[in-house]
């Protein structure tokens, strides 16, 4: 019977990462952005869907923001016109069916900006190399574009990132991890970081909060993980959350999950079903979190189950995925964005603009992160542009002074001055799996913040990462 389990999730496994790598491409992921010139000279009000409610204010090139006041050294060119933004990114890697996804949203987002002037008349190029979620590869990828970009706009990965990190510090540069790892507003990080969305340590507090109070009489918990700050960052907030609440600690598997070992992954799965826990965090690659899930699943082990947001892929919930009803039934995700066509207003127009753009894309929800960090750096640059430097030090100055970022509500403001305390994100999106909806998965709760999460006093990274 063990055997007929074993081959059963294997193929639940592979039919649901087919379907999500099959889905998560969008169209050029390796190459530029669109850079055609806009029609005609404009202004510096950048106009379009997604800039027309911008932070930071512009100055007209009349009024002393004219090109030869501008400072600029390393991926600025004033004479051709251009802005260089370098994208690291998973294209390739464990997280790429995600990665592919938001790298498509960077695209459309700079394409609108691009034909609604750019940046005060500057176009805006991207770079985009794969870093295939290997840390040499992503450093060897910095070195090639290194003297090419004044931003980097998408940073794959904690490791990697950190990394990265002395690179990033000796040349000034603004960075913007994919990665939700509660280090990034630590001061020992945050020189040349922009954090956004909750983190880790805090999204999963959220999210064990919120099923507690969703079930009702919840008294213990299993915890597992893969090693690392994907992992154990989650992790740490799982017991942060078991204490606070009173739950009983029946499963232990921080750091025991190897994605690419199916020994691990059963061991992981027949430990949490063995625990009988009410709620089970998992915190992990989609497919180790699939096969861990369809294991335990097997034995007839019935609980509620979360994870950090990549965790999750809506190819669980799949036409022809075997554990879609199980999913759905017992699943919670807390997400830092709104869902694709949210209700929020930043939502409803990006959705428009990739329909517009990118019309034969499926939907996904994860395009909203790539606006999230499109937005990031698009507020910097106008702030730079706004003080007269776009060195990369300028642009580094400029997004560091932000101290309200917008995005329409298709996610949380954010900060970048103050204490760590002040700037860590703590709201969340809850969503539930839903088979009938376009992306798998609803928003069942707009801005959950836990009381546990409110009084939540952060002083650090919750887990120490090795650099």
């Amino acid at each position: 019977m063990r055997g007929r389990n074993r081959l059963w999730v294997l193929f639940v496994v592979f039919a649901m990462l087919a379907a999500a790598c099959g889905g998560g491409g969008g169209d050029g992921a390796e190459e530029t952005a669109d850079t055609e010139p806009a029609a005609e000279e404009t202004t510096p009000d950048t106009g379009g869907d997604i800039s027309e409610d911008t932070t930071a204010d512009t100055t007209d090139a009349d009024e002393g923001g004219a090109p030869g006041d501008i400072a600029t050294d390393v991926g600025v060119d004033l004479e051709a016109g251009v802005i260089r933004i370098g994208l690291l990114s998973d294209l390739s890697g464990p997280f790429s069916p995600l990665v592919q996804q938001i790298v498509t949203a960077h695209e459309v987002y700079w394409e609108d900006v691009n034909r609604n002037g750019g940046i005060n008349g500057l176009q805006v190029e991207l770079v985009i190399e794969d870093n295939a979620y290997d840390v040499p590869t992503h450093l060897q990828k910095y070195e090639e574009i290194r003297d090419e970009v004044a931003v980097i706009g998408h940073s794959t990965g904690s490791p990697h990132t950190v990394a990265a990190l002395p690179a990033y510090q000796e040349d000034d540069i603004l960075a913007v991890p994919l990665t939700w790892y509660s280090g990034w507003v630590d001061p020992q990080y945050n020189s040349n970081l922009m954090h956004h969305g909750a983190p880790y340590c805090i999204e999963i507090q959220n999210a064990i909060s919120y099923i507690s109070d969703d079930i009702g009489g919840a008294s213990t918990i299993a915890i597992a993980s893969v090693p690392g700050d994907f992992g154990l960052d989650g992790a740490a907030g799982a017991q942060i959350a078991a204490e606070a609440l009173g739950l009983e600690v029946v499963y232990d598997g921080a750091g025991k999950v190897n994605p690419t070992d199916e020994a691990s992954l059963t061991e992981v799965a027949n430990g949490i079903a063995a625990s009988g826990a009410d709620i089970v965090v998992l915190v992990a690659t989609p497919g180790a979190f699939a096969s861990i899930y369809g294991q335990a699943v097997a034995q007839g082990f019935e609980a509620k189950w979360t994870g950090t947001s990549p965790s999750w892929s809506p190819a669980f919930v799949a036409p022809d995925s075997q554990i879609r009803e199980a999913v759905a039934r017992d699943v919670y995700i807390t997400v830092p964005f709104d869902a694709w066509d949210g209700e929020s207003e930043g939502a409803q127009r990006f959705t428009a603009l990739m329909q517009e753009l990118r019309p034969d894309n499926p939907p996904f929800d994860a395009y909203n992160e790539g606006y999230v960090e499109a937005r990031i750096v698009h507020e910097a640059l106008l702030r730079a542009y706004e003080n007269g430097d776009m060195t990369r030090a300028g642009i580094l100055a400029a997004a560091k002074s932000l101290d309200n970022v917008e995005f329409d509500g298709l996610a949380f403001p954010e900060r970048y001055t103050g204490e760590p305390n002040d700037m860590v994100q703590r709201h969340s999106f809850v969503y539930r799996p839903d088979l009938e909806s376009a992306t798998g998965a609803v928003v069942v709760e707009r801005d959950y913040m836990a009381p546990i999460v409110e009084d939540f006093v952060f002083e650090g990274a919750c887990y120490e990462l090795e650099s």
